[in-house]
């Protein structure tokens, strides 16, 4: 599937509305080790990042998930620095998340047609990864690019933005 296209073909988005995908993208996805010789792992990240870009998505990240590889593989867009560029994150964790939340618009390439605005997103996150060079980063991440980091790991973890709507409305019942 990865290799039967060039790295510039984007992938099938996987939408909840189709009951196979919505299956695959609520399970939890695997490590992968970063090899800048895999020539797989190098087309399915340049594939992954011809999908986020495609003018059919246009997103601000994507997880693997999304186009069907359960693999921590994920693309974000950086408003936290200059030019707003795309980066690719392997194994992403966030470690630590700050007690300060904040309230954000977020919709989703695989949830088409609805947006909503999430209030439990933490302002700032600790985050370790890997680059495709193999090579460990931690990094303390604030903001928009924040939410968007914690909304493609979710998607590694099964999780959608809508499960956090939901939280919210059982939380309100409770008070």
């Amino acid at each position: 599937m990865i290799m039967n296209e060039d790295g510039g073909t984007p992938m099938r988005i996987y939408l909840i509305t189709h009951y196979s995908d919505s299956i695959l993208l609520r399970k939890k996805s695997a490590a992968v080790v970063a090899n800048p010789n895999d020539e797989v792992q190098k087309r399915f990240i340049q594939r992954l990042y011809s999908t986020v870009r495609d003018s059919m998505s246009m997103g601000v990240g994507i997880a693997a998930p999304q186009v069907g590889i359960l693999k921590n593989i994920i693309w974000v867009q950086r408003f936290d620095k200059d030019k707003f560029p795309f980066e690719v994150y392997l194994n992403p964790k966030i470690i630590q998340y700050t007690k300060k939340k904040q309230p954000c618009p977020e919709g989703c390439l695989s949830i088409p047609g609805r947006r909503a605005t999430t209030l439990d997103r933490a302002y700032a996150i600790l985050l370790e990864y890997d680059a495709p060079d193999g090579s460990h980063h931690t990094e303390m991440v604030e903001d928009f690019t924040a939410v968007i980091f914690q909304h493609e790991i979710d998607h590694l973890n099964g999780i959608l933005f809508l499960d956090h709507l939901l939280q919210e409305v059982e939380e309100d019942k409770g008070k």
